[in-house]
């Protein structure tokens, strides 16, 4: 074993502590030990977290189940070996049920304890496995989307190339569904840290007093509540990256500690005295403008420079249209595998419209419209929806805003009115095998008008399909 791996032995008997204390430091643990279920719920609620818990079932005050339950509540992940005299199978099987790995019955062999720590090695390793390669599979997915898209996105994905091997703070900046955190945890999967933890913490979404118990961990009586030490996000993220999303919204105090954490590497918790060391790369996010929030005094210049050592700009996906495609794919994949559907075809308009859209709300925006395209299943729906929102986002635009976005929206709102009345047309042309004067009833509207509309849209009777039929699965 490269590094000891540590062993907590928890047992309200003597002699059973020294004895597997004997066995397991000849085998190269690290082994503690303490003499009741309350102990060894607040070692471990106190950061001490070890690699496994060998814990006595029959105990006094508390016994070990109810210790196996509070330790579970503190982290689920802990790796744990029960004991007993009785091997009563109720026992066994609640046991299993809070989450312990293994079970033992005393008095046990050696061969046997050492078949439950291989066993709970194996399990340790293959939960590690799962998880990287959730983490991979993620990752290439965000990285093929990378790959396929625009130039100014496949520039992006240069420069995470060259700085994520750099262990250096990023600053990402980028409108709100922009695809800030999918470029963070890229950083993150191709730098010596991908093997650690991410860990995200949203600055906007808490107040600042919780916002700085969250991110440094408090001790026990820091504040009403605080009924137990617990550490923070950075002890979390320890070897590993931390990505700190909307970091202007933070409190220019909390600003401060973070700016000491960036110098220091080290930081106390909430209420402790003692100094924690943490060793944590730091990628922050922001959609405002820094400069501007700096000039307001919403945001610490010295701050600023700190986390500015790189930056990237994530373009908004109305100047990367050509992805929307592809992001449509994407999401129709998701989506109809999460919903157990056929994935639908869209036609060549509601690409085209999508496309053309502007899409405010960026990648979300895009993702929710396509949820809902699937649940629907209604092309024709749809495009009278993009025409909605595109009606909708001309109506709350402001005022004042320049004159070339205010036509570049009518334009929008013309073509996106065009198509669907195109494809009204065409559809009525093939309902009525090209009669005209059936096609003009159908839709309510004069012969000398179809005529008009048909040579407008290019529309001719040469056409085997309409165009929306035409991009329909057979």
């Amino acid at each position: 074993m490269t590094e000891r791996e540590k062993i907590l032995v928890v047992d309200d008997e003597p002699s059973i502590r020294r004895y597997l204390q004997t066995l397991l430091e000849v085998d190269g643990y690290h082994v503690s030990s303490v003499a009741s279920g309350k102990e060894a719920v607040e070692t471990i609620s106190a950061g001490a977290r070890p690699d496994l818990v060998i814990l006595d079932v029959l105990m006094p005050e508390m016994d070990g189940l109810a210790t196996l339950n509070a330790l579970m509540q503190t982290d689920r992940n802990l790796n744990v070996i029960m004991l007993s005299c009785s091997n009563e199978v109720s026992t066994v099987v609640e046991a299993i049920r809070l989450g312990a790995l293994d079970y033992l019955t005393k008095p046990f062999e050696k061969s046997e304890l050492d078949a439950a720590l291989l066993k709970t090695r194996q399990r340790q390793q293959l939960r590690a496995e799962n998880l990287a390669l959730r983490e991979y599979c993620e990752a290439l997915t965000e990285d093929l989307s990378f790959l396929a898209a625009s130039p100014q996105m496949v520039k992006i994905r240069q420069q995470i190339l060259q700085i994520a091997p750099v262990d250096v703070p990023v600053l990402i900046l980028g409108e709100s569904g922009a695809g800030k955190e999918v470029v963070a945890r890229m950083i993150h999967m191709r730098s010596p840290r991908s093997a650690q933890p991410f860990v995200k913490v949203n600055c906007a979404a808490l107040p600042s007093e919780l916002l700085e118990s969250e991110l440094f961990g408090f001790e026990q009586g820091a504040f009403t509540g605080a009924v137990r030490a617990k550490p923070g996000k950075f002890e979390m993220a320890n070897k590993g990256t931390i990505f700190l999303d909307e970091i202007a919204e933070m409190s220019p105090q909390l600003q401060a500690k973070m700016l000491h954490v960036l110098q220091d590497h080290q930081f106390s918790r909430l209420g402790g005295r003692q100094v924690v060391q943490c060793d944590v790369r730091i990628l922050a996010a922001t959609n405002v403008d820094v400069k501007e929030a700096i000039a307001d005094s919403r945001f610490r210049e010295d701050l600023y420079y700190r986390l500015n050592v790189f930056a990237i700009t994530v373009p908004p996906l109305r100047e990367r249209s050509r992805e929307i495609p592809m992001f449509i794919r994407h999401f129709l994949d998701k989506y109809s595998e999460k919903f157990k559907k056929q994935p639908p075809e869209p036609s060549r308009h509601l690409i085209d419209a999508a496309m053309r859209y502007p899409w405010p709300g960026n990648l979300r925006e895009l993702e929710n419209f396509v949820k809902r395209y699937v649940i629907l299943e209604n092309d024709e729906e749809s495009l009278h929806e993009l025409l909605e929102m595109a009606n909708s986002h001309q109506r709350t635009s402001p005022q004042d805003a320049p004159a070339r976005r205010e036509q570049n929206l009518k334009t929008l709102v013309r073509n996106l009115k065009d198509e669907a009345e195109m494809q009204a047309i065409a559809e009525a042309l093939e309902k009525t095998n090209w009669s005209r004067k059936e096609a003009a009833r159908l839709l309510g509207i004069s012969y000398k008008a179809l005529l008009y509309k048909m040579r407008q849209f290019k529309l001719d009777p040469g056409r085997a399909r309409s165009p929306v039929s035409a991009n329909r699965p057979s």
